[in-house]
């Protein structure tokens, strides 16, 4: 369960994965949802990298959702999310993004995080942009790439810059 000051994440059951499937009208979220669940029976033991995650505000009122698409054995996974339409525009999307990115950069595999979008959702490309996603200049079935490497920790960050600042003198650091 990822937790944030407005929304509560947590990944679906197999009961709920399968009421979605049902309910769902929209023929690719359903497919993608049947995805998801195939994902999670195949690799149990990767239940959260495979399926749905409900996004609730923290009275329990759902947002959206949220999934991983698995992880990859190179240490890189992606990221899909949706805000139902009554709750878009009001910054649950970038507080959940922010908050899965947090989540799977936990995992030391991790190595970055990827998303796609429509190649017209400025609004999606923005929620990435503000999450530190950058395009990565290829084009998937639905539009633009986005990538997000792991942030560099504070001690290597600042060994880089006294490294930096060491050539910029023009002495060697060793």
């Amino acid at each position: 369960m990822i937790k944030t000051d407005h929304l509560c994440m947590y990944p679906a059951s197999r009961e709920q994965m399968e009421d979605m499937i049902a309910c769902e009208q929209n023929a690719d979220l359903k497919k993608a949802y049947c995805e998801m669940l195939e994902g999670c029976l195949r690799h149990p033991e990767q239940w959260d990298w495979y399926a749905v995650w409900m996004i609730e505000k923290t009275d329990g009122t759902q947002v959206g959702d949220l999934c991983f698409k698995g992880l990859r054995e190179d240490g890189i996974a992606e990221i899909g999310y949706g805000i139902l339409e009554a709750y878009q525009g009001q910054g649950y999307a970038t507080q959940a993004v922010q908050a899965a990115c947090r989540w799977a950069f936990g995992h030391p595999e991790v190595k970055a995080l990827e998303a796609e979008t429509e190649e017209g959702n400025a609004a999606s490309q923005r929620v990435l942009q503000k999450c530190g996603f950058h395009p990565n200049g290829s084009f998937g079935e639905e539009g633009p790439r986005f990538t997000l490497n792991r942030p560099m920790k504070q001690e290597k960050r600042q060994r880089n810059m006294r490294h930096l600042n060491f050539i910029k003198r023009g002495r060697k650091p060793w």
